[in-house]
């Protein structure tokens, strides 16, 4: 860890606070994500400090001589400070026991005098249980979760762990985004633990910081195995029978995120990704319902997962007509995510698969369908202009000539226009009984 640079990543201001708390008797720890990063040479902005040997009325009269203080999490000894743009959280070490079912079911206490070795204890993985004291940047690290970094082993604190079962599942996005893998004897616990107390949406989110944060996903995968996850998640299965076949597609993908604008897409990409092995689209269906509710998701990643099939057939035979391509573009709005999942599948050999992904891309682009599907060349409004009533018949047209558009047989605005009379010329000739 670069101290110089730890140093000049930390606030002036926050420097000032943890000045002012050793002068009132305390002292203070930046502790979690910041340390872990800062150990891995990436900068975080996390900035939570532990804050010991002061009580709550002195540490809040301290702090609000740099801003307001709000006690957002009382019960939990948690104080939030917003002061020069920075927001920051001071919190009381404390201990946590489980006493119900769920993420709440736990009776914590704080504890002025605990010590950092004792109050770390409760926290999930040794890489999360170190300490940097404020202000002079000495290291803490009881459980040598630097050691654990530096050998790229997960490792759990304590049999605390197995209190909090999220625990689990952080430990696969953990092992994902910091190249990190699973302990055997941490492990051994998580497959004694069962995840039937967690919220829908709290799996969800675990997944997504496994899936879509940058990292490798693969490592994540074997964690989740190692964990023996399959029994709670069996729709999670191996790509053509090889997991390893598997982590290959989760990490191509991740490198092909960062092209993907907006966040449902890429959430549509990944998962269809970790579905691939399903058996069919209602697996799909069944594992996105027990962890979601976004109506977007549960419509687009059944969409893609059935068309992927096709894709890799037609791909197999270079056959990017232009009808099918119109078709899937229409169905998939677009078919730019299915092409980083072409150039990503390993079910497609390492030299085929490039000029294949490559060549799909032109023809899509020749075409227009690419980033968007094809919009109807005929208007409703063309043939309310041309006399045509509105009713059924409109409908009729619209969708017949959209249909040549698919096939091919109509490219142009003039050519579909020409359609549309035809169209009329025929539904006049029929409402005034000439056959």
């Amino acid at each position: 860890m670069n101290l110089d640079k730890v140093r000049s990543e930390i606030p002036h201001r926050l420097i000032q606070i943890a000045e002012a708390i050793r002068d009132a008797g305390g002292k203070c720890y930046l502790v979690g994500g910041f340390v872990r990063d800062a150990m891995l040479d990436r900068m975080s902005r996390d900035f939570d400090v532990e804050v010991y040997d002061i009580d709550q009325d002195t540490l809040l009269s301290v702090l609000k001589k740099f801003g307001r203080p709000n006690l957002v999490g009382k019960a939990f000894g948690v104080v939030h400070l917003v002061t020069h743009g920075l927001e920051l959280d001071f919190s009381f070490p404390r201990t946590e026991s489980k006493i119900g079912e769920g993420h709440r079911g736990f009776l914590v206490q704080t504890h002025l005098h605990l010590t950092f070795k004792e109050a770390a204890r409760r926290r999930d993985f040794t890489v999360n249980a170190m300490g940097l004291s404020l202000p002079d940047l000495e290291l803490s690290d009881p459980y040598d979760g630097k050691g654990d970094l530096e050998k790229k082993i997960l490792r759990h604190v304590s049999s605390a762990f197995s209190e909090d079962s999220l625990r689990i599942l952080r430990g696969v996005q953990f092992a994902s985004r910091f190249g990190l893998s699973l302990a055997p004897e941490t492990a051994e616990l998580c497959r004694s633990l069962s995840l039937a107390d967690l919220s829908s949406e709290r799996i969800f989110e675990e997944f997504k910081k496994w899936l879509l944060k940058p990292g490798t996903p693969s490592l994540g995968l074997q964690a989740y195995l190692n964990m023996d996850l399959g029994c709670f998640f069996p729709e999670i299965r191996p790509l053509e029978g090889s997991f390893e076949k598997l982590g290959n597609l989760l990490d191509s993908i991740s490198g092909e995120l960062p092209q993907v604008a907006d966040l449902t897409s890429q959430e549509v990409l990944a998962f269809t990704a970790l579905l691939s092995g399903a058996k069919n689209e209602k697996e799909v269906q069944a594992f996105l319902v027990r962890i979601t509710n976004e109506v977007h998701l549960l419509k687009r990643i059944p969409l893609l997962f059935r068309f992927i099939p096709k894709l890799l057939d037609h791909a197999e035979e270079e056959d990017f007509n232009g009808e099918f391509l119109r078709r899937a573009s229409v169905e998939q709005n677009g078919l730019f995510l299915a092409y980083l999942y072409l150039k990503s599948t390993p079910l497609l050999s390492d030299d085929l698969r490039p000029g294949i992904a490559e060549k799909f891309k032109t023809a899509a682009e020749e075409l227009g369908v690419f980033t968007h599907s094809p919009e109807p060349l005929l208007k409703g409004a063309d043939l309310l202009q041309m006399g045509l009533q509105p009713g059924k018949r409109v409908g009729e047209i619209l969708k017949a000539e959209f249909e040549l558009q698919l096939q091919g047989e109509i490219a142009s605005r003039e050519a579909a226009l020409e359609f549309g009379k035809t169209c009329m010329q025929r539904a006049l000739f029929t409402s005034n009984g000439i056959s």
